[in-house]
């Protein structure tokens, strides 16, 4: 997944000649509708033009009203480990 573009919308495809001629036209499509467009050169792909996204904010945080935490995560489980009551097991299988 290229981090550049959104994953499910169609790359669209031009040379670099109809790419010079709308330009303009081109960069007002491309952040309007999202879509990306691959410009080619003799059938090469030499460039791409893909709408700018701006900055998100901090990852620190950014989940706080989605996640709820229920219990207390530092207080001990009741389960008992294997390793806890047979550590040359996991140590030598």
């Amino acid at each position: 997944m290229d981090s550049e573009t959104t994953p499910d919308l169609p790359t669209r495809t031009m040379t670099a000649t109809e790419f010079r001629a709308r330009c303009l036209a081109l960069m007002d499509e491309v952040a309007e509708s999202g879509e990306a467009i691959v410009i080619t050169k003799r059938g090469r792909p030499v460039a791409r033009l893909t709408p700018y996204r701006t900055e998100r904010g901090p990852w620190f945080g950014h989940d706080r009203d989605i996640i709820e935490i229920r219990d207390d995560l530092i207080e001990p489980v009741d389960v008992e480990w294997e390793a806890e009551s047979d550590p040359d097991r996991v140590l030598n299988p």
